[in-house]
């Protein structure tokens, strides 16, 4: 570990700040509050693309695009829902530009006012029911199961790379359907893709559940959700499905004829998960040591080394890592091999540990005398010598070893930071130790709001599976009916 580098003891985050910066995954933009994705930061990103993308697509939707700019007026027919953004919503009011009197620069043409102001995309349901509207005339239209990649801006004022900026990259879910019953099973399905990606890939553990009514989408009948839990204690949302009932239909007039031929209003979800996922990657596996990646998202799944001093060492290391290589990618398996002489080994082996390779393979000119290998695995930092022919069966389950191991470490992590609290003053004590506070709340907004103002403490989820315990309310003593999640969050 350099010695600059702050631990997450010292200051969790500084930390996750710098690391975000050191491991080359982001950096801050000349525009306030927004990000550069640097190429191995979007690299990660693009994996994780890529599997949801066939995730999406093995369940039935499809990829469409719809514009960044959304009339005004669209905003005001769902009250719920423009009241849920408002605040956040950044504004187009002109199209052109002139220079000023003097010349010397540009001002804003005040002849170039548009007719109507434009809102720069912070999600898409209004501008996509007025499309679908067009699309759907009759229940054979049905279902629409269409899914975009885009980006969004939500002017948000306090901004932390990945976490929360002003921009950011993000996949939304839009699907239309003939019955209630088909659009709640949608937004179910969903939030499970997103918890089997999430445990299955990202080796996070998620609680499953629905959002309260203060905590739900705006514009939402209920909202799915998957709560992951950080190193520092704190909640982070790793996942929305929507179900909106059919609000936006009736905002947007999109209407179908049934099998009975008679008009009704269809029925809506929305779901989506966005960069914020490499925060929670970052945050729930990475060390002091830097950052640590699972082998199922890792841009490089194994870096090699070569160590040498002669040309004629590097050229015999070469060869046999040549052999290494494509055997170990014919498996799948992405590699680097890097027998760059502007870099000592030293400096290299630092490089990938800090940028969270999984696996680093090491060889020199002894190894080939005695036909062995170095391997290093990045979560534990083990290193063992292998012989060379054990290779192509070794890594691939090393890899396996330490994508499982992730996932293990970080569910005991989120166990350890979770517990049941029964009183209001056992309440204010537990959540200043961070973690998921497991306590009784009697259903009111107002409970929960007064919580949240006296703690900071929100209801992050109510388990869909849980298990039906009655008890009192941990605020008011009302009579409730089970546990729900209460945390700090990001």
């Amino acid at each position: 570990m350099a010695k600059d580098f702050s631990t997450r003891e010292e200051n969790y985050s500084e930390w996750y700040n710098e690391l975000v910066y050191r491991a080359d995954l982001a950096e801050n933009s000349a525009v306030r509050g927004c990000m550069v994705i640097k190429p191995y930061g979007y690299a990660i990103w693009e994996t994780m693309h890529d599997v949801l993308d066939k995730m999406f697509k093995n369940t039935g939707h499809v990829n469409a695009y719809f514009p960044l700019f959304i009339p005004k007026s669209f905003f005001s027919r769902e009250a719920e829902h423009v009241e849920g953004f408002a605040k956040e919503c950044a504004v187009v009011t002109h199209y052109r530009l002139k220079k000023n009197e003097q010349g010397d620069g540009l001002i804003v043409d005040p002849d170039a006012k548009l007719e109507e102001e434009l809102i720069v995309r912070p999600t898409s349901e209004t501008i996509i029911w007025d499309t679908y509207k067009n699309w759907i005339q009759s229940y054979r239209d049905l279902p629409i199961l269409c899914n975009q990649w885009a980006n969004v801006v939500r002017w948000e004022m306090r901004t932390r790379l990945f976490l929360r900026t002003a921009e950011f990259l993000w996949q939304e879910g839009h699907t239309a359907h003939a019955t209630r019953e088909e659009a709640e099973a949608e937004a179910q399905k969903m939030i499970h893709v997103y918890a089997d990606f999430a445990e299955n890939y990202m080796a996070i553990p998620v609680v499953l559940g629905v959002k309260s009514p203060n905590e739900r989408f705006a514009g939402a009948l209920d909202t799915y959700c998957i709560e992951a839990m950080m190193q520092d204690g704190k909640a982070l949302q790793a996942g929305t499905s929507h179900f909106l009932g059919q609000n936006f239909a009736k905002a947007f007039n999109v209407q179908f004829l049934n099998k009975d031929n008679k008009l009704e209003y269809v029925w809506a979800t929305s779901w989506g998960v966005s960069t914020r996922l490499m925060g929670a990657l970052i945050m729930t596996h990475s060390d002091d040591n830097g950052l640590v990646l699972p082998p199922k998202l890792a841009p490089i799944q194994v870096a090699i080394v070569p160590i040498y001093k002669q040309l004629e060492q590097l050229a015999e290391i070469n060869a046999v890592v040549e052999k290494i290589q494509k055997g170990l990618e014919a498996q799948g398996i992405t590699v680097k091999y890097d027998n760059r002489d502007t870099q000592k080994p030293g400096w290299k082996f630092h490089e990938y540990e800090f940028k969270g390779v999984p696996v680093r393979l090491a060889i020199g000119a002894r190894d080939l005398e005695n036909g062995t290998i170095e391997m290093a695995r990045r979560d534990t930092l083990e290193k063992m010598v292998i012989k060379l022919d054990e290779v192509q069966t070794a890594v691939p389950k090393m890899l396996e070893e330490i994508q499982i191991n992730l996932y293990n470490r970080a569910k005991e992590m989120r166990i350890s930071k979770t517990r049941p609290v029964d009183s209001w003053e056992e309440f204010k004590v537990e959540i200043e130790k961070g973690g998921f506070l497991l306590a009784h709340w009697d259903g009111t907004p107002e409970t929960e709001q007064k919580i949240k103002d006296e703690t900071k403490a929100t209801i992050r989820m109510v388990p869909i599976d849980g298990v039906k315990e009655v008890g009192k309310c941990v605020y008011s003593g009302k009579p409730s009916q089970q546990r729900v999640y209460f945390a700090r969050a990001y």
